[in-house]
């Protein structure tokens, strides 16, 4: 039977990658974002690559417009079986540094968007005790950064919402699944567009993966949601794990290193590009920015980590081994420190 899904921020980076992946199953796929060249193409994808597609501007900081939206979708496709919240937005600065109507924006695409997307999926999905909901999350989830407060906070939220849900689910005793993919990470365009206050380029912090990583995982955990998070990349995975036995350490560490590893060396006048904050910056331009960022030399195609841990058979190996990395990466800090 074919499924209906729908993706938020569908028009790049991980949703995109995600949605063309959902494409080569045949799936029925609900694109929402707000641009519309980067809709198009990610639409174009889909049929592309063997599915159906449907593209509906809206921004899901307003929850008329995703309900709005959802009901589009339905109508073409039927019933959602699978609702997936990527769509985010942030800033890159120092705290000081961002007024209180960004810090408000990135709250409500970031957060409140993802709040949004699981109301109205829910409203669908809890008569009739059916459906999948996945919230793509992020390492900086569980250990925040500098330079990205809005965000992190954000996607702490999210885990707390998550959390908060699945306990209610439980006790109805509804089949409806909830599941969370902490991300690397990511080569995606959100760095050519975020709102940044750096001098220098922003990137991701290395190791960094590329975007069809990140979908797999959310497939695979859209297709068994019964862990209660999901983890994605060798570097997720290690980070998490220190943040567990040395938070202190990696505050030191990160008050440290963590302004030059989220900026490249290309030097960049404040103000001086388009960022997508308020208004979208593929429908600004007109420009498709596709489901990649800048960075495709610099980053992984593969991970051994998400690879091994959709086989049961190896994944105590992959514990011990990622506790492990965990060790040596306290043992790392606390040398630098």
């Amino acid at each position: 039977m074919t499924q209906t899904v729908v993706i938020t921020g569908g028009s790049a980076g991980i949703a995109r990658a995600t949605a063309r992946l959902y494409g080569a199953r045949g799936a029925s796929v609900g694109l929402i974002a707000r641009g519309q060249a980067g809709l198009d193409g990610a639409a174009q994808d889909v049929i592309e690559a063997g599915g159906h597609a449907l593209a509906v501007p809206a921004d899901v900081a307003d929850h008329a417009q995703v309900e709005k939206a959802a009901t589009e979708i339905e109508a073409q496709f039927g019933p959602i079986d699978v609702w997936i919240n990527v769509a985010f937005t942030s800033v890159f600065a120092p705290f000081a540094q961002i007024t209180p109507e960004e810090f408000r924006r990135v709250t409500e695409v970031s957060y409140l968007g993802y709040v949004n997307g699981t109301m109205v999926a829910l409203s669908r999905m809890r008569p009739r005790n059916a459906g999948t909901i996945v919230q793509v999350g992020s390492a900086l989830s569980e250990r925040a950064i500098p330079l990205q407060s809005a965000y992190c906070g954000a996607k702490h939220g999210i885990n707390g919402f998550t959390e908060s849900l699945r306990c209610e689910l439980m006790h109805e005793h509804s089949s409806v699944n909830v599941t969370v993919v902490q991300m690397p990470a990511v080569n995606t365009p959100q760095f050519s567009w975020v709102l940044s206050r750096l001098p220098r380029h922003p990137q991701p912090v290395p190791p960094i993966y590329q975007p069809e990583v990140a979908a797999h995982g959310v497939l695979y955990a859209a297709d068994h949601p019964r862990r209660k998070q999901y983890w994605v990349g060798g570097s997720t995975v290690a980070t998490l794990l220190a943040q567990k036995v040395a938070p202190a350490l990696l505050d030191r560490y990160l008050a440290r290193t963590g302004f030059d590893a989220q900026q490249a060396d290309q030097e960049v006048p404040v103000g001086s590009r388009p960022d997508n904050l308020f208004d979208a910056v593929d429908g600004a331009e007109g420009r498709d920015y596709g489901a990649h960022g800048i960075f495709d030399d610099r980053s992984h195609p593969r991970s051994w980590q998400l690879h091994v841990s959709h086989h049961p058979a190896l994944a105590s190996g992959v514990v011990a081994g990622a506790a492990l990395a965990g060790g040596l990466l306290v043992r790392r800090l606390a040398g630098r420190s």
